[in-house]
């Protein structure tokens, strides 16, 4: 591998090592693992674009995570799936015909884009109520191929299966008394670190957001906001769909023992004395809202150390941390 070193004023053979890096974009730092090439004659630092655009594009990637923008790769996916070409399809979903080309070529689509974009690769549905919204600002061809991309996709859409962390939701629902909609997502949340603690798996899939009020897992939020500051009612909901482990429920049960005897406000003031909830809104205001994902690593580093700490050894022991949590704030 040869590229030119400044310092020998030649062209020269290099070697190549992984390095964290870090940048500042709109306020946010973003940590990536980039690359550096080394000149082998001097060692000093070169410039070499293939490595340039490498650490480009994992920046990008980063940064796409942190704040949940959709990627490039599925914007690729949607414009194949939809089987229109971009320009028709960015007209069909009601923007300019150049908009899906510029997020191609590496342009970041906003909030409320990119949610759009992430709404039509999940919902078939909304994207026939797009073309059929849309249909004159394009060809009949243009047209006819998207609705038949669209029959095709809807014919092959899987029904929706319970998820674990719908499993985990109603199993906490069901050995609960009375649990309100802060406390669920709080329960959930120590559900998913005391998993990864014991296991360095994470028992759900979904990531959580740090809103002003903790931790929350947005789509369970969503299915029960309606009872505000009340008890979760479940009178009429079926539990027979519940599909845990021996080993996810065993975790469930130390999480209701020692976590759900207390209150919403407890567990939200517990959540916001460990490092994932503050580090993730470290440069946001104390009553700005915020979608930021609380990061799996975070977790992962956080109850690690926990773990060592309080020397936890099985699920009883989550007991002493509950109560030395608890204390450090009320005492």
């Amino acid at each position: 591998m040869l590229a030119f070193c400044e310092k020998c004023r030649d062209k020269v053979n290099y070697s190549v090592n992984n390095i964290e890096k870090s940048k500042e974009i709109k306020g946010n730092e973003i940590k990536y693992i980039g690359k550096e090439a080394y000149c082998n004659q001097c060692g000093s630092n070169i410039f070499v674009k293939k490595i340039r655009d490498y650490n480009l594009q994992k920046l990008d990637e980063e940064y796409r995570k942190s704040e949940n923008i959709i990627t490039i790769s599925d914007i690729k996916k949607i414009v194949e799936d939809y089987n229109t070409g971009k320009r028709p399809l960015s007209k069909l979903i009601g923007w300019g015909e150049g908009t899906l080309s510029r997020y191609l070529d590496g342009d970041i689509p906003s909030k409320n884009y990119s949610n759009t974009l992430k709404k039509i690769q999940k919902e078939p549905n909304y994207m026939k109520e797009l073309l059929e919204e849309n249909k004159d600002r394009v060809s009949k061809h243009a047209y006819n191929k998207c609705k038949k991309a669209i029959k095709k996709l809807l014919k092959e859409k899987k029904p929706e299966t319970n998820s674990k962390i719908d499993s985990a939701t109603k199993y906490i629902l069901k050995k609960s008394s009375e649990i309100t909609p802060l406390a669920l997502q709080k329960l959930l949340y120590y559900t998913q670190s005391f998993y990864n603690m014991f296991y360095e798996d994470f028992i759900f899939e979904e990531d959580c957001e740090a809103w002003i009020h903790g931790p929350v897992y947005k789509e369970i939020y969503h299915k029960y906001k309606n009872f505000g500051y009340n008890p979760i009612e479940n009178n009429n909901m079926n539990f027979d769909d519940i599909k845990l482990n021996k080993i996810e429920k065993e975790i469930l049960d130390s999480i209701i023992n020692y976590f759900g005897r207390y209150s919403g406000k407890v567990l939200e003031e517990m959540t916001h004395n460990e490092t994932p909830w503050l580090i993730t809104r470290k440069d946001i205001n104390d009553n700005e809202a915020s979608n930021k994902i609380i990061k799996k690593e975070l977790i992962n580093n956080y109850f690690s150390k926990i773990k060592e700490k309080y020397n936890i050894l099985s699920v009883s022991d989550i007991k002493d941390y509950s109560n030395n949590l608890f204390n450090k704030i009320y005492n």
